[in-house]
């Protein structure tokens, strides 16, 4: 598939958005399993458990993809860039003269 460079420039961005949401889950207050138990009467406990919805697995499998489809269009990002020349202005890559001639 071909995409302009303006289409990857934004699927990177898009990426690294990703990616940075996804590595600030804290995979540990996340995922742990939380038993509270209460003794109510005798013979007779309460327990709560807080269960994590998600699997921590789950969202490193995420973060990994991710990652790789990150690297893959930064890879090609990078390639159009060391291979693609602009016809630009001589004015543009000179550098800055104050008046009188001095720099």
């Amino acid at each position: 598939m071909k995409v302009r460079l303006a289409e990857a420039l934004l699927r990177r961005k898009e990426l690294q958005d990703k990616v940075q949401v996804l590595k600030a889950i804290d995979t540990k207050g996340l995922f742990e399993l939380r038993v509270k138990r209460v003794n109510v009467a005798d013979n007779l406990d309460e327990v709560t458990a807080n269960v994590p919805k998600l699997k921590a697995e789950d969202v490193t499998r995420a973060y990994d993809w991710h990652a790789k489809q990150l690297r893959l269009v930064d890879a090609m990002i990078q390639q159009a860039n060391w291979t693609t020349e602009l016809e630009v202005p001589d004015s543009v890559m000179a550098d800055y003269e104050t008046p009188g001639g001095a720099k």
